[in-house]
């Protein structure tokens, strides 16, 4: 079982408890396969032959995926999955120092209770600061020279007195890289490949250097309204919700998609993910607030950013870009897919060189 003890997994299946407590888990628990409700953790089996599993999918000759928050038995093919969890829907909370003191204690508690000092990915947003500020181990950035990312680290790392790694990116590298990612986790769209790629690099020099786990700040934006779309989500045709909270739970729905993808991402690269703002507390503390805990005007993630009190104010308040752009990953793709013939006036042109390097 990847995540959490047997017994953990058997009573939150007993209690229907989708937040048992932990960073969540999937295996197999008396003959039947589990995720847990966020899809914290990949598993995957054979469609016909669920005895046949794996939390890779490359271990697998047609790999099916797990739903998050099902259970499949092992004498049951893809179609007998049955859903045992959801995540809970509370009302929103009416006070909001109460609500900004849970998140608080929560993030504290679940970043706290990090074994040991794993490396950090450290992008200089609040999400990352606040691993950097609770935990020991060493930081990292990657990026292009005198990306946005790079820029912000050094000046986050300098502010919370941290020296900082920088793992300077180059076109070899990515040309390398993609088909090794395209191979590890099935996606080659330029979306999934520009996210993947500056985790995977970066990884890479952390287990080099020496170090087998990498604290990531994965689930914050989900969890706290870190998105654009979320703040006005009736003009934005990417979403079905037109309610602030309405688009944070459906951004959260998609966790577990983004989720599988990261975690064979850094594993392919020889670290385990370490995630503490997916820890359970963390999760039930946020789906309770309110709408102007998560956008408030121009800003967002109001509430994590009022919980981290002990960050500098320039690093608690300061935005990020999603890091394939922050990172100039997604700008050296289109440049590289364009000297190698895959112009912008073709449709998904950098989709087309990601899968002829992947070829």
């Amino acid at each position: 079982m990847q995540g959490a003890d047997a017994a953990v997994v058997r009573r939150a299946l007993e209690r229907h408890d989708p937040l048992p407590g932990g960073r969540g888990f999937a295996g197999v628990l008396d003959g039947r396969l589990v995720r847990d409700v966020l899809g914290r953790y990949p598993l995957f089996s054979e469609p016909d032959d669920p005895t046949e599993w794996s939390p890779d999918p490359t271990d697998l000759s047609d790999p099916r995926r797990l739903p998050a928050g099902h259970v499949r038995n092992a004498d049951a093919n893809g179609d007998g999955d049955t859903r045992v969890w959801s995540l809970p829907d509370p009302e929103p909370s009416g006070d909001a120092d109460r609500a900004v003191a849970a998140v608080r204690t929560a993030v504290v508690e679940a970043t706290d209770a990090v074994d040991g000092a794993p490396a950090v990915a450290f992008s200089g947003g609040v999400d990352s600061a606040i691993l950097a500020a609770r935990t020991e181990g060493p930081l990292y950035v990657g990026g292009f020279p005198e990306s946005h990312d790079v820029e912000a680290a050094r000046s986050a790392a300098d502010a919370l007195g941290r020296d900082l790694t920088v793992v300077e990116f180059t076109h070899a590298d990515l040309e390398r890289a993609v088909s090794e990612l395209v191979a590890a986790t099935g996606r080659s769209n330029p979306m999934d490949v520009g996210v993947a790629l500056p985790l995977y690099l970066v990884a890479e020099r952390v287990a080099a250097d020496g170090h087998d786990r990498l604290a990531v700040g994965q689930g914050a934006d989900e969890l706290f309204g870190g998105y654009a779309k979320v703040a006005a989500p009736a003009d934005d045709d990417r979403l079905e919700a037109d309610t602030v909270r309405g688009a944070t739970r459906e951004v959260i729905g998609e966790l577990p998609a983004g989720l599988e993808r990261d975690v064979l991402t850094l594993r392919a690269a020889g670290v385990e993910p370490v995630a503490p703002l997916l820890d359970d507390r963390v999760v039930a503390a946020a789906l309770q607030l309110p709408a102007d805990l998560l956008v408030d005007g121009d800003e967002r993630k109001v509430a994590l950013r009022r919980a981290a009190d002990f960050l500098p104010a320039a690093v608690r308040t300061r935005d990020k870009k999603a890091v394939q752009y922050g990172s100039l990953v997604a700008r050296e793709l289109d440049r590289l897919a364009r000297q190698a013939g895959f112009k912008r006036r073709m449709d998904d042109h950098v989709g087309r060189y990601i899968d002829s390097l992947a070829e």
